[in-house]
């Protein structure tokens, strides 16, 4: 005799990350339907068998449907499920975390983004899966190029060393800092290109690649 089993309900959240104001910021939006209709929450939603090819390509399509971009970097971060994580049913949830630098979110006329550190009750399991992105995203960026996603194309060693210190969220010796990145060899220096300031002229530089690199040792 054939048995028929119950599906679970099949989704993805994300939890984006952003500096604003010189604090590690997430990127919420205000739901839009039931359950929790206005409430803000981690952008998500639920798997498209017939267009996301997997679940990472799900996650980019509900970023860009629900918050207005594409994420420069997205990763997958850990599985949430269980019969009480959501009030429609017994669900399965694939989050990822996402590094957005903040010139993007003028892009959006939906996403806000509030600091890491004092945010407003989440529906769902929100809460738990901000923690174990804010966990994931401060350890990695102590021996990884991660922070320098949240920066645009171009950025100054200040600039990249502040993004260091907000994302790990302690402080960092400028002159130790500055030999460690340039003998990991993550970043180069744009020939004859400076930012003019107030100050001398700062060299600028890019990611010497555009896919994540793991440092020899911790920064």
């Amino acid at each position: 005799m054939e048995r028929t089993f119950r599906q679970p309900l099949v989704m993805v959240d994300t939890a984006l990350f952003t500096i604003r104001d010189e604090h590690l910021c997430l990127i919420l939006a205000r739901r839009q339907e039931p359950p929790f209709e206005g409430v803000l929450a981690l952008p998500g939603g639920f798997v498209h068998i017939e267009e996301d090819a997997d679940t990472a390509m799900a996650a980019r399509r509900v970023i860009r449907h629900k918050i207005g971009f594409d994420a420069p970097y997205l990763e997958q971060l850990f599985t949430f499920s269980g019969a009480a994580r959501d009030p429609r049913g017994w669900s399965v949830s694939i989050a990822y975390y996402a590094l957005i630098p903040s010139s993007l979110l003028d892009q959006s006329q939906v996403a806000e983004a509030l600091p890491a550190a004092a945010l407003p009750p989440l529906p769902f399991d929100h809460p738990q899966i901000v923690a174990h992105a804010v966990e994931r995203l401060r350890s990695k960026a102590t021996y990884s190029s991660l922070p320098a996603f949240l920066l645009p194309g171009t950025f100054t060693m200040n600039e990249l060393h502040r993004i260091y210190e907000q994302t790990i969220g302690t402080r960092l010796d400028k002159a130790s800092f500055r030999h460690k990145i340039l003998e990991q060899g993550i970043i180069e220096p744009l020939s004859d290109q400076f930012r003019v300031g107030a100050h001398r002229p700062a060299q600028l530089y890019r990611l010497a690649s555009k896919a994540l690199t793991p440092f020899e040792r911790k920064i």
